[in-house]
């Protein structure tokens, strides 16, 4: 997958908000807006632009406690793993999962209506699970930063 200087820009000025108009985005980086167009739909379909979201605040919409938990599974085996991948995958609690290397095997952020119902996810998705061997919790006091953008590096002018 590769991109240009003017792709470059389009990632950086999307990456900040991705509800701009191909007009806009255009004027920005001095192209017309069915240049724009093209361009936008080639990097999402080669991949370089995985999703168009919206960053949803926890506690407007109900699940102010969030957490990052360390998971350890009994064994590293690629069925345990693969297995435990589709169980983040398919709970709605779990935002992010990432497979990971150190002290844990997993790290997810998970949000919760209260403590309460937190307790209730541990013991479906974790205490009923015989491939986990610990988990532990650790509790956001403060989300300083939300956002997934990255820094985007500037291919040299050839």
């Amino acid at each position: 997958m590769q991109y240009d200087r003017i792709d470059a820009r389009i990632l950086e000025i999307v990456q900040k908000n991705n509800r701009l108009t191909s007009e806009v985005i255009g004027e920005l980086t001095g192209l017309s807006a069915t240049a724009c167009q093209r361009r936008l739909k080639r990097l999402r379909s080669e991949g370089i632009i995985e999703a168009d979201v919206s960053i949803v605040s926890p506690k407007a919409v109900g699940r102010p406690i969030q957490m990052l938990v360390l998971v350890t599974l009994e064994r590293e085996r690629s069925d345990i793993v693969d297995r435990f991948k589709k169980a983040i995958k398919s709970s709605a609690e779990v935002v992010s999962g990432f497979f990971v290397t150190g002290d844990a095997d997993f790290v997810l952020y998970i949000t919760a209506r209260s403590m309460d119902d937190y307790e209730q996810f541990t013991r479906r998705f974790f205490h009923q699970n015989p491939d986990i061997k610990m988990f532990k919790t650790i509790v956001i006091i403060d989300r300083v930063k939300a956002g997934s953008a990255l820094p985007i590096e500037t291919p040299p002018e050839n």
